[in-house]
């Protein structure tokens, strides 16, 4: 399995949960979605995450900010793995 594969791998899997979050939270404005089924189940993925930044990212009126941060956050994490497997990989050759 070579770097590219491994790599892509954990792309992918950063890309979908970047995508759960955002689903989550575009659900949030239909209350009635987040009940149901396909809602609980993104709540339980979702909501640690979210809820983190939440303690200590106070919303402003009522406007949420925390999940943008945690996004980005999610994205800075993303490549610093990728910095480091390749980093690793590197060495190992």
């Amino acid at each position: 399995m070579g770097i590219f594969t491994i790599t892509s791998i954990i792309s992918i899997a950063f890309s979908i949960y970047s995508f759960m979050l955002i689903i989550y939270i575009l659900m949030s404005w239909v209350p009635s979605a987040q009940g149901s089924k396909f809602g609980q189940i993104l709540a339980k993925a979702c909501e640690p995450y979210l809820g983190f930044f939440r303690k200590f990212i106070p919303p402003i009126g009522m406007i949420d900010l925390s999940p943008i941060i945690a996004i980005l956050l999610l994205s800075f994490i993303e490549r610093g793995v990728m910095i480091v497997i390749s980093n690793i990989y590197n060495v190992l050759i």
